[in-house]
């Protein structure tokens, strides 16, 4: 009787576990914290002159701002 009565508990327990309990949720402050934190190669960047996104990696970097050519940097 007793070991019915253990085994109802522990598959309770296991369903419980294994589809009930959630992970804890992250806060949406820490996600965009580790988010901004390093850009990566294929995150998108506004160009400083013209506004027009491209990818981090077709970028040029000038006086520490993005621009998307040549003509932008050159119209700054």
């Amino acid at each position: 009787m007793i070991l019915k009565v253990l085994l109802v508990l522990a598959v309770i327990g296991l369903v419980y576990f294994m589809f009930i309990k959630k992970k804890p949720l992250q806060h949406k402050n820490d996600i965009q914290k580790k988010k901004d934190d390093k850009l990566e190669s294929n995150d998108m960047v506004a160009c400083s002159t013209c506004g027009t996104y491209t990818e981090l990696s077709e970028t040029l970097i000038s006086a520490n701002k993005y621009y998307c050519s040549d003509e932008c940097v050159d119209k700054a």
